[in-house]
C-alpha cells in the first residue's frame, strides 16, 4: 500500500473458533489476521477496528502489517496486524482471556 496515510481495516469476530483462527500469538505483543484482496506491504500502518465477540465497542488500535498471505490454494488472502499503541496489551489480554486454554491450540490457523 505505501501511503503517507494510514489504512483503515476492519475485523469483527463472533466466535471463538474464528477468533482462534485469526489471532497471532507468536507475535509480539499479539496480531491478529484480517482477510482482505487490497495490497499491503511488510511494515505498513494500518489503522484496525476491531469487533471481538459480542463486545457492543470495537477496538481502535494502530499496527503495523507483519505478515501477507496471498490467496491461492486452500489460504485466505489477507495480512497479519501485529497490535501496536497504547490499548494494544488490552486488547491482547482481552482475546487471551476469550480464547482460555485455546491460545495454545495446536489447530490451524489462517497463518500457522
Amino acid at each position: 500500500m505505501t501511503t503517507d496515510r494510514k489504512a483503515i481495516v476492519s475485523l469483527s469476530i463472533t466466535d471463538r473458533g474464528a477468533l482462534l483462527a485469526a489471532y497471532m500469538s507468536f507475535v509480539e505483543g499479539g496480531g491478529l489476521f484480517v482477510p482482505t484482496t487490497q495490497t499491503y506491504t511488510l511494515g505498513d500502518e494500518v489503522f484496525l477496528l476491531f469487533g471481538l465477540l459480542d463486545e457492543a465497542e470495537r477496538w481502535p488500535v494502530p499496527g503495523n502489517v507483519c505478515w501477507i498471505t496471498s490467496a491461492g490454494g486452500n489460504d485466505v488472502a489477507g495480512i497479519g496486524v501485529q497490535l501496536t499503541g497504547e490499548k494494544s496489551a488490552d486488547l491482547k489480554r482481552a482475546i487471551e482471556d476469550s480464547l482460555g486454554g485455546l491460545v495454545n491450540s495446536d489447530r490451524e490457523t489462517h497463518t500457522m
